[in-house]
């Protein structure tokens, strides 16, 4: 079968990923697939499509910023897309993130009404049934049950700093992505599914389809990173995240570094330059990086691995840690605890203080499921729910 794929990047970040892993699979099992991303670059081996121009990335990301209108710009790039899936004539649509200054949903929208092939869209967040926000758990919003406004994180991702049109972008996404004759929704956890279900949503099928790893990377991988940042005799409590927003928890991290004993270090991976500037002194903190061989270093170098996120749908840090062979603390919220694995230690945002005590129990993982974390099982299930769309 011929499978076209689009998403905000690929090959980077955790939805390009799952993009790229997949495409690896499909490849190896004699299909055909193409990648059509909107931003950086794509590795030089996957058959990709890049959506519009460094120019009209910075046009629809200013036009968004000042009328909350967040894909509702890249007319051109998109009309040129349109022709691009044409020429590829696939079997299957694949829709991931459609957000992110790229794309003009509307006009994607009506093509696929009148196109008429499969479509499955796997939801990486929430956006795509609110009015403006990617997560609400945050801030403790349901509007988006009965119907956005007065939005209370206008000046979230995707960041605006006009006019709030939450209700406006309600009702258009209302309108524009119900009534697909055959699409099919995949969330990568439970707790989205469930959000999805009481959503405008609703009428479409839900499968959950775990996201997986390359467990041929991710896996224990001994380096001297201790020895590079003279930690040969400290204990690592490690962080990942890119970007370091509010909702993923840095702060946390910065109230517990004090709670800790004399003989843990946090380490932070992904901060940004002005975040490293401002980083206490008894805090690691290091750039984002996209060799996945030397995160699966840093992985395997940590003793633990804390994940304080407020709101998150499946996060693949969680299975990347365990897949390192180190065990996950992470925060009762979203799908997060979905991912940390059953040994993990779960806590509620309260307890933060309590990690401490929880830190000498903990040993390193000396096993995990490689069939439950990995690409090949999650490119497997795909394959399963392609067959049945067509």
């Amino acid at each position: 079968m011929k499978v076209f794929q689009i998403n905000t990047v690929c090959g980077v970040g955790s939805t390009g990923r799952i993009a790229t892993d997949l495409y690896h699979v499909l490849k190896k099992e004699g299909h055909s697939c193409c990648i059509a991303y909107g931003r950086g670059k794509a590795p030089a081996d996957v058959d990709s499509y890049k959506i519009g121009s460094t120019a009209d990335f910075y046009l629809h990301t200013f036009f968004s910023r000042l009328t909350d209108g967040e894909g509702l710009f890249s007319e051109g790039a998109t009309r040129r897309l349109l022709k691009k899936i044409q020429e590829y004539d696939p079997d299957i649509i694949h829709l991931h993130n459609i957000h992110g200054h790229y794309l003009n949903y509307p006009i994607l929208f009506r093509f696929l009404k009148s196109y008429h092939r499969p479509v499955v869209w796997t939801l990486h967040d929430c956006w795509s049934f609110t009015g403006h926000c990617a997560y609400f758990d945050y801030v403790g919003c349901q509007l988006w049950q009965e119907g956005c406004q007065n939005c209370p994180q206008l000046k979230s991702y995707p960041q605006s700093y006009g006019i709030d049109h939450s209700a406006e972008n309600y009702a258009r996404k209302k309108e524009l992505f119900t009534g697909i004759e055959r699409l099919h929704i995949v969330t990568p956890s439970k707790w989205l599914a469930d959000l999805v279900k009481k959503s405008f949503l609703k009428e479409y099928p839900v499968t959950v389809i775990h996201n997986g790893i390359d467990t041929s990377v991710f896996k224990p991988t001994e380096s001297d990173f201790r020895k590079q940042h003279g930690l040969e005799n400290k204990k690592i409590l490690l962080g990942v995240a890119s970007p370091w927003t509010p909702r993923k928890g840095l702060q946390d991290f910065i109230k517990l570094a004090p709670m800790l004993p004399e003989n843990w270090e946090i380490v932070l991976v992904g901060l940004s330059k002005r975040q490293l500037a401002h980083l206490p002194s008894d805090i690691l903190g290091l750039e984002r990086t996209n060799n996945t061989k030397e995160l699966a270093q840093i992985y395997t170098a940590a003793d633990v691995f804390f994940n304080p996120t407020y709101e998150d749908n499946y996060p693949t840090t969680n299975l990347e840690a365990i897949a390192c062979g180190t065990p996950v603390i992470t925060y009762d919220t979203g799908g997060s605890p979905e991912s940390a694995g059953d040994k993990a230690v779960i806590l509620k945002k309260s307890q933060i203080s309590q990690i401490s005590s929880f830190l000498n129990l903990i040993r390193k993982a000396s096993y995990f499921n490689k069939k439950y974390l990995s690409k090949e099982k999650s490119a497997s299930d795909y394959l399963k729910l392609y067959n049945l769309a067509l």
